[in-house]
């Protein structure tokens, strides 16, 4: 009996130790599951933040100071930690009023196309404002080539004229690299004396048939070329009196319906790939904001109207009909709730040269998402935008 009692309480020991040793394992290995399931959770939370950040990377287009760059540079430093979707090049920098800033001659801007595009993971647009006649930022003087402007081409009135221009200018451009021309100007030469556009020869004509006509020839040579033609400036600037570059423009008594008709012909042609805003109020239209802050143009009028769909940059976002009416954070934000896709920082204004600019930007962005000032959606949206045009000119796979 004694013997049966020993058997069992070593029967019941044995068990007890096995049941134990069971229990720490299964512990161990319940902790071992949800501990993986948190690397996995975190992972995922890292890998949608780090996308989200990429994609607010895209909507930003920077200017940069220098002819050339390495790896230390300034602007590969931002290629690096924000992965920004594009980069416009000047000849001129208005802050220290001196060339060069950019651009010297043709050999030099190749180099530094490629090698932007070498130090960008996610391939870049490479911007540049090439109208022709004044606003050329490849000068005859640097070793470009010399192209007509779009009044002396409205004036002649021969689209192959026009056709043979643009294909040598965006052959140029190709050459060199660039895969974006912030051309053509398709605002209406209402105004002659307009200082920004009819005083320097910006428009081909005052008549919208004949705008939308030159406009087409250009861009379809530029699709010719590969190279992305970007309509400016909507809804419209020829009707000004001042110039957006140096304060607030009103042009609601002077602006007339049919600038807007230039836009509806190039979209039914299929022809409008990307449209850049114009600083301008019209308070007929949206009484408390300028076109590139308004959903009224951006939203109703040019998507929803005309029925575009393609990629919407703003102009320059540091010109003082911005810059003087609105902080930085406000505009940035507005702007793409208002539907602008990509937000320019040309970094090249009187207001000075920031290097913490596109930081800032990005920043601004993303935490008006955290807050809920600015809908993922509307990231998401815009990227893909990006990213479908990127892939319809080849830039990207």
């Amino acid at each position: 009996m004694l013997r049966y009692k020993n058997n069992i309480k070593i029967i019941f020991l044995i068990i007890s130790i096995i049941f134990i040793f069971s229990t720490v394992f299964l512990y161990k290995e319940i902790l071992i599951y949800k501990y993986s399931q948190e690397l996995k959770e975190n992972k995922k939370i890292i890998d949608k933040e780090k996308e989200l950040k990429e994609r607010i990377g895209q909507m930003i287009m920077v200017g940069f100071r220098g002819t050339e760059i390495s790896e230390d540079s300034y602007i590969v430093k931002v290629l690096n930690d924000l992965k920004i979707g594009g980069v416009i090049l000047f000849d001129f920098d208005i802050p220290s009023k001196s060339f060069p800033r950019n651009i010297l001659n043709p050999e030099q801007t190749k180099k530094l196309i490629s090698d932007l595009q070498s130090y960008s993971s996610t391939p870049l647009f490479l911007a540049v404002d090439a109208e022709g006649g004044k606003i050329n930022r490849l000068k005859p003087e640097y070793g470009f080539l010399n192209f007509l402007s779009p009044k002396e081409l409205g004036e002649r009135g021969d689209y192959e004229i026009t056709k043979q221009e643009a294909l040598k200018l965006s052959q140029e451009l190709r050459n060199l690299g660039f895969n974006m021309n912030l051309a053509p100007v398709v605002d209406l030469n209402i105004n002659p004396d307009n200082p920004i556009i009819g005083a320097l020869g910006r428009s081909f004509s005052s008549d919208p048939q004949e705008v939308a006509l030159h406009s087409q020839t250009f861009i379809e040579a530029h699709n010719q070329n590969k190279v992305i033609s970007v309509a400016k400036h909507f809804p419209g600037h020829g009707s000004s009196l001042g110039d957006s570059h140096l304060g607030m423009v009103d042009v609601t008594e002077t602006y007339k319906k049919e600038e807007i008709i230039p836009y509806e012909i190039l979209q039914n042609k299929g022809l409008l790939n990307v449209v850049m805003t114009a600083h301008i109020f019209n308070r007929k239209i949206d009484k408390d904001y300028p076109a590139t802050l308004s959903s009224i143009f951006l939203t109703d009028i040019l998507r929803k109207q005309i029925g575009f769909k393609g990629v919407i940059i703003s102009d320059d976002m540091q010109m003082e009909a911005i810059t003087n009416y609105y902080g930085l954070e406000e505009a940035i934000i507005k702007a793409i709730n208002s539907g602008c896709d990509i937000v320019l920082l040309s970094n090249n204004s009187k207001s000075g040269y920031d290097e913490e600019l596109p930081y800032k930007v990005q920043e601004i962005i993303y935490q008006a998402i955290k807050n809920g000032k600015i809908s993922e959606e509307r990231i998401i949206e815009s990227s893909n935008r990006i990213y479908d045009l990127k892939r319809q000119f080849k830039i990207i796979p």
